[in-house]
């Protein structure tokens, strides 16, 4: 069985071989490779049935939630962060056709590169096999994160999520204060998020942003009632 078949075998899909190649193959590849067809138009067409397929189990699965908490659970859920999950979870890394440079760079495990190569995967299976196909292989891979409280978490735009609640509460300004301890090249970043002057919640992270979004993230923990019951 070649390295093709095996993830073809991976995914559940009868995708033939050029097509699945076509899906694995990132763009540094292709220039260091005569400039070859590389699968950035698959991703284009992967996103959106990615996000079709999600939105309608969404609307289906959660008939009392609003429009604005199913768009945040979308959110979460077709994120990079999200999908790289999944692709790490079927080993997909392993087969993505890389160029040198990013190769050495461990490309195989970016976020980034297993994400997109995840939604062109989505897109060739639409483009082969139809839309009925395709829907059946994201709702098999991904829509198990629903469940996932940790994945939900890690593409959840909790910044986002703590302006709107607090501008939809009248709680007051919200505010970040953030201060950085240790040497440049090892730098730790601790936030605290302040409410109409209250502190709601702190965190940590390697980077300003990093510190803010655990600091939100905490201080929602504190303000969801789901999530205090």
């Amino acid at each position: 069985m070649t390295s093709y078949e095996d993830l073809a075998k991976r995914l559940g899909v009868n995708l033939d071989t050029e097509t699945l190649r076509l899906a694995l193959t990132h763009r540094s590849y292709a220039y260091e490779h005569g400039g070859c067809p590389h699968n950035e138009r698959l991703e284009f067409l992967g996103d959106s049935v990615l996000g079709l397929s999600i939105t309608n189990l969404l609307y289906r699965s959660f008939p009392d939630r609003s429009e604005g908490e199913l768009a945040k659970l979308r959110a979460a859920v077709v994120s990079s962060k999200a999908l790289a999950r999944v692709a790490r979870a079927i080993d997909l890394g392993e087969h993505i056709l890389l160029g040198e440079g990013e190769i050495k760079t461990a490309g195989r495990d970016k976020t980034s590169i297993l994400a997109d190569t995840m939604e062109a995967i989505f897109g060739a299976v639409y483009l082969s096999l139809g839309f009925v196909e395709a829907e059946a292989l994201v709702l098999r891979l991904v829509a198990p994160l629903l469940d996932d409280k940790d994945a939900i978490g890690a593409g959840m735009d909790w910044k986002t999520v703590i302006q709107e609640h607090a501008a939809q509460a009248g709680m007051g300004a919200v505010v970040y204060v953030v201060e950085g301890e240790g040497p440049d090249h090892q730098r730790t970043f601790t936030a605290e998020v302040l409410i109409g002057g209250t502190a709601y919640g702190t965190g940590t992270g390697r980077s300003k942003k990093e510190a803010e979004r655990a600091a939100a993230e905490h201080a929602w923990e504190r303000l969801d009632p789901e999530r205090r019951a």
